[in-house]
């Protein structure tokens, strides 16, 4: 089997969410049990961190990684979805898996794979966790695909599990309200294991406790005063962030959203706790501070070269700058619409697409309207017509054309602007994966 057939196979032959939307999500962990059996229970075989949340958990999987790889363990990293390459999703220090670990294991495994008709993500799963046991990782960070407690990473036993925050999405599967949302999200908590709540809201907090206390689960608030390890986040010209923590001098975090500055609190307060479980003795040792800060410098401002992350407030091109991101629904636009509000040029540029299962009329309230769009859609059964956006973006008085597809979109844009605008490119992880794969064609 080469590669291609082994990505076809995935995307053609078995149902996939991110593909098919609600006909491609399958609920339950029965298969993925059996996926485990079949493996011989490969998870068992090295420690974990789960990440589970509505936003930020892509950015904070790759920042713990980071960290734990300068720290010298060596990692594995599971996340989805990919934005080129299938590979991305699965790495060990920052390396993808190579294509011929693919090809091998849907080779040796597609008849038994026919028989359970595993769905795209169970398939990878089981991929992930055998890959990191035969590479004998030390750890790994493992980003929950959708929801936690149906999820089919949640057979892990992690030693930390961190949630980063609660908003509405994906609610035909989670649940209409806050308070669903978060009992959907609060499965992954295991019995014993310590859990890092990012934010809260009134309606989410109480849940975690509840959840927290039935398991017996030592639960931290990171946005709490007693937890908070950010005391201060400037953003700095180059597109950095200049942070002041709590128990470490100034470092300077690469990623450059203004939503990082509550991620990086989650991530410093699970490093701690990880410290206080002598899985990080080394971290916060006062004999050995100066060390500790050039490490954490290391990780935060080479968080995409150590783990190959993309897709976050990334710059793409300068005169005229151009930067995506793929926050894709309106708990992530409220920050991006606040960061695009900051921005200093002389005329902006929005390529924008979406896909069906989101609210619509929530981000196109939160777009500035002094900006030319540039309507289109990405390549997914779940794409949003891109006619159809216009009309929405029109009764906000968001004006611009229509494109069938971000390829056109991006160069339009691209040809439209002076070396001295702004062209953002974002709406959803597809349309930054689309304009991404149409640059290395």
């Amino acid at each position: 089997m080469k590669y291609k057939e082994a990505i076809d196979y995935l995307y053609s032959q078995v149902p996939s969410y991110e593909k098919q939307g609600a006909s491609g999500y399958k609920e339950g962990l029965d298969t993925t049990l059996k996926l485990d059996e079949h493996f011989d229970h490969p998870h068992e075989h090295f420690r974990s961190i789960h990440v589970a949340g509505t936003n930020g958990k892509g950015s904070v999987s790759h920042t713990i990684a980071a960290l734990l790889q300068v720290f010298g363990y060596r990692v594995g990293l599971y996340t989805s979805p990919h934005l080129v390459d299938f590979r991305e999703r699965i790495r060990v220090d920052g390396r993808p898996i190579s294509e011929d670990y693919v090809c091998d294991f849907l080779s040796k495994e597609q008849q038994f794979l026919d028989t359970l008709s595993p769905s795209f993500f169970e398939i990878t799963t089981a991929m992930a966790f055998k890959y990191f046991r035969d590479m004998d990782v030390d750890i790994a960070v493992i980003e929950v695909g959708l929801g936690g407690r149906l999820d089919c990473t949640n057979i892990i036993t992690p030693i930390l599990s961190v949630i980063t925050n609660i908003s509405f999405d994906h609610t035909q599967f989670l649940g209409s309200t806050l308070e669903e949302i978060a009992r959907e999200k609060a499965g992954i908590i295991k019995t014993g294991v310590p859990i890092v709540i990012g934010e809260t809201q009134p309606e989410t907090r109480p849940v975690f406790e509840e959840v927290a206390k039935e398991k017996k689960a030592p639960i931290y608030f990171a946005e709490d005063d007693d937890e908070k390890e950010v005391i201060s986040a400037t953003p700095q010209p180059n597109g950095t962030i200049l942070y002041k923590c709590k128990h470490l001098a100034e470092f300077t975090g690469e990623l450059g959203g203004i939503y990082q500055t509550k991620n990086t609190n989650t991530i410093l307060v699970a490093m701690h706790r990880l410290v206080d479980a002598d899985y990080l003795c080394q971290c916060y040792d006062p004999e050995n501070n100066r060390k500790i800060q050039e490490e954490m410098t290391l990780a935060f401002m080479n968080v995409s070269k150590i783990t190959g992350l993309q897709g976050r407030w990334q710059t793409l091109h300068e005169n005229p700058k151009v930067i995506c991101d793929t926050g894709h629904n309106v708990a992530g636009w409220e920050y991006i619409s606040k960061q695009l509000q900051t921005v200093k040029c002389n005329k902006m540029h929005i390529v924008i697409g979406m896909v069906d299962d989101k609210d619509i009329y929530g981000v196109m309230n939160l777009l500035p309207k002094d900006a030319t769009y540039y309507y289109t859609k990405p390549d997914t059964k779940r794409a949003f017509p891109e006619t159809s956006l216009q009309v929405f973006g029109e009764q906000f008085g968001l004006h611009g054309q229509c494109f069938p597809n971000v390829a056109d979109a991006a160069d339009a844009a691209i040809d439209m602007a002076n070396t001295d605008d702004f062209i953002f490119i974002g709406g959803s992880t597809y349309v930054v994966a689309d304009f991404m794969k149409s640059r290395q064609s």
